[in-house]
């Protein structure tokens, strides 16, 4: 697949990067990150108003821009490059994707249309650290006037802030394959508890969600039999996540690029060194092959949110780009605070919370052996379907 750039991807591209330098430098990012909510609201509120960023590839319909996955991905990694402290992950990437892929067309005119207006958004399906379908163990049970939840979720991102929250639980008895379900829940439901979690990477929020007794209508189910649409979700959230890491790589190169052309050692600047021309050299390549991987990765999330196909050819890339992605921004980031000598891991200095947020993201929806293994499953059922196709022929 040859990528290119149109000239209106450059544009989006190029005035993300210059927004965010302006609103999401050091100072403001420390700032976000200090508070219990974990984001600037006004900044937020700028976000939606001025650069319409949460309605760029939700239908027209519904609001949106009607714009594609790759403009998506394209100001991915430039929120990657400054750590914007933002609920724009968990909106955009995680809930309006869930009502996207999941709701009808009376609730995508309704719930997208409000996080269209600015509301947040989050998904919720997993109480351990097993990021695959059987992580639901959220129940609920059918009632004569709607539905019954009741479970926890941990590592819900922004959950405890979020307006609105979709959450998986599956048929009591039943099966996670087969009786899997999707519900949307507004942040005022009675017997819905919300609980902040401190984390390694203070730059996003996590929370742990309880549903106890949460009586629900039918308005508020988005799917049944909701497996594979679940699926599609977290694999749509990978690769944003993948786009994220993919713009830290970049930026902890260029940061490390920056410093050493100052410091210097032995009477000359350490950019000069071999060992770390080397060390550089390694580290652009890891960052360009990421790149490679979430771009395609984003052209394969068009396809299938255009065509509805594609979706294995989805799981594959999305668990390749995260894969990839993980190791290369956390070697890179653990490449620059080498490179910035001593000073590396002191409060003042940024490649520490780089640092965290590779380690944290590495482990949100799954780490490397997650994915690889995953991919190999892939490659199995592929091989075993193609087998049996061979002996029916």
């Amino acid at each position: 697949m040859e990528f290119a750039f149109t000239e209106e991807q450059i544009m989006i591209r190029d005035t993300a990067s210059a927004f965010l330098a302006e609103v999401s430098d050091s100072a403001a990012v420390r700032e976000a990150m200090a508070g219990d909510q974990g984001y600037d609201q006004a900044l937020w509120s700028r976000i939606c108003e001025e650069m319409f960023w949460q309605a760029i590839h939700l239908p027209e319909s519904s609001g949106g821009m009607g714009l594609g996955y790759v403009e998506l991905v394209a100001v991915l990694e430039q929120m990657g490059k400054s750590l914007l402290c933002s609920p724009f992950f968990a909106t955009v990437c995680q809930g309006a994707n869930a009502i996207l892929i999941a709701g009808n067309e009376q609730q995508k005119q309704h719930y997208l249309g409000e996080i269209v207006g600015g509301k947040t958004a989050t998904l919720a399906y997993t109480n351990s650290l097993n990021w695959d379908l059987n992580a639901v163990d959220a129940s609920y049970e059918q009632t004569a006037d709607g539905y019954v939840l009741n479970g926890s979720y941990r590592y819900v991102i922004d959950g405890h802030t979020a307006d609105y929250i979709v959450v998986a639980a599956t048929k009591a008895g039943g099966d996670a394959q087969t009786d899997m379900a999707l519900f949307i829940i507004e942040s005022a439901q009675a017997g819905l508890e919300r609980e902040w979690l401190p984390t390694l990477d203070q730059t996003r929020k996590q929370a742990a969600v309880h549903l106890n007794n949460v009586r629900l209508t039918t308005d508020n189910l988005l799917a049944e039999s909701a497996a594979t649409k679940l699926q599609q979700i977290i694999d749509l959230a990978t690769i944003a996540l993948a786009a994220e890491q993919m713009g830290g790589s970049q930026q902890v190169l260029d940061m490390a690029v920056e410093y050493t052309k100052e410091r210097e050692q032995f009477g000359r600047k350490i950019a000069s060194f071999q060992a770390i021309k080397h060390k550089a050299a390694d580290m652009m390549c890891r960052a360009e092959v990421a790149r490679s991987s979430v771009y395609y990765a984003a052209c394969i999330a068009d396809e299938m949110l255009t065509s509805g196909s594609l979706a294995g050819e989805l799981t594959e890339a999305a668990s390749i780009a995260k894969a990839y992605c993980s190791e290369s921004y956390f070697k890179n980031a653990g490449e620059c605070i080498q490179m910035f000598g001593g000073v590396g891991f002191t409060w003042e200095y940024d490649p520490h919370l780089y640092f965290k947020r590779a380690k944290a993201s590495e482990h949100l929806l799954g780490n490397p052996s997650f994915h690889r293994e995953k991919l190999v499953k892939l490659l199995l059922d592929d091989n075993t379907s193609s087998l049996e196709l061979g002996v029916a022929s």
